[in-house]
């Protein structure tokens, strides 16, 4: 019963986003709003909504540690695997206005959770502080939209487009019930995952933080995985990177931020684990993505399959040091001293020859 919980969790997530999505950007369109703010806006917080419900729901029913997990686990699920697994796919193309503007705000709103956790806690003024930093991120996208090219207007154009006349889900009480039935099923949907995951972790022997870590992380990113994925296949090779990078900034800066304000006086504790080691290894695969971003401006394969086997080493290095196991410590000294050393190097090498030939267009 608690699997079909999880799972029904799951699926309550994943399509009352796309319900929200749905019934929003068409009501949206209807009002004659671009479709380039559409997707800039309603589609951006869409598919953060399931994190955003989760780490809500969590904090909500006292499960601190599933709701910073959420985020941080979600974070570092969407680059090593949700990026890898599109890059296995095909060579990911990367924009030029990722490199220069995108990454280094997912960087700074990775160091500021930092700043903002190294007391113990996220304040109610810290996670206003976070929501009203995402508020404004999404005002300046849509003023430096105005500026996309027409290749972009087009793509927005062509991806979101009003409700056709006499349609089912041109009328305004169509649009109104996919929004309210998309944020009934996210609200369902999170209290049924938060539950089922609180009974995994008792019944596993393992904390809320490690389950919010991986499995709920994993779960909420669903969106993520879809959508970069698909992108992949269809060759959409750039979208599948943007969706990631804006995906890890808004989890951040809007989960991270509503979890903190629902928290009330109380604040949004930050357990030791997180920050002895875990936000650390998100800041860290936050700061790989400018090296193997500027190689070539492209994800190869290999680069891809790094990124999975690194969160395949995450995951281990976590349920080993949740058993305490003997194994632990050759694990970590394996990692520490041989693999990362080598993958570091690696990159170093590729850039330096890449940087040698001539740059690829933008």
């Amino acid at each position: 019963m608690t699997l079909l919980l999880f799972i029904g969790g799951l699926i309550g997530l994943v399509l009352g986003a796309e319900l929200l999505v749905r019934g929003a950007s068409k009501l949206a369109l209807s009002f004659g709003i671009s479709p380039l703010v559409v997707g800039l806006t309603i589609v951006a917080f869409g598919t953060s909504a399931p994190e955003m419900a989760v780490s809500t729901a969590a904090v909500l029913n006292g499960q601190t540690d599933i709701a910073i997990g959420n985020v941080v686990g979600s974070n570092i699920f969407n680059v090593l695997f949700v990026l890898g697994v599109s890059a296995l796919i095909t060579p990911l193309i990367v924009n030029i206005q990722l490199i220069r503007q995108e990454v280094p705000i997912m960087i700074g709103a990775s160091l500021l959770l930092l700043a903002l956790g190294l007391d113990g806690r996220i304040s109610l003024m810290d996670g206003a502080v976070l929501f009203s930093l995402v508020l404004a991120y999404t005002v300046f996208l849509i003023v430096q939209s105005r500026a996309e090219s027409k290749a972009a207007q087009n793509h927005y154009s062509a991806e979101f487009t009003p409700a056709a006349p006499g349609g089912w889900d041109s009328k305004l009480p169509a649009q109104l019930l996919l929004i309210v039935a998309g944020l009934g099923l996210l609200v369902l949907g999170s209290d049924w995952l938060v539950t089922a995951s609180t009974i995994f972790a008792k019944a596993l022997g393992v904390s809320d933080l490690v389950i919010g870590l991986t499995i709920v992380a994993a779960g909420t990113s669903m969106p993520e995985v879809a959508t970069s994925v698909m992108a992949a296949i269809k060759g959409e090779r750039d979208i599948a990177v943007g969706n990631v990078v804006g995906s890890s900034t808004f989890n951040i800066l809007g989960c991270a931020g509503l979890a903190g304000v629902v928290s009330g006086d109380l604040g949004l504790a930050m357990p030791t684990a997180i920050l002895n080691f875990d936000i650390w290894v998100m800041i860290a695969v936050s700061l790989a993505c400018l090296p193997i971003f500027m190689t070539g401006r492209e994800i190869a394969r290999w680069e891809g399959g790094v990124f999975v086997l690194y969160y395949a080493a995450y995951v281990a290095y976590l349920i080993l040091a949740t058993q305490q196991h003997a194994a632990l410590g050759a694990f970590s000294t394996a990692m520490m001293s041989f693999v990362i050393p080598i993958t570091l190097i690696t990159l170093i090498v590729v850039l330096i020859r890449r940087e040698k030939t001539p740059d690829r267009p933008r």
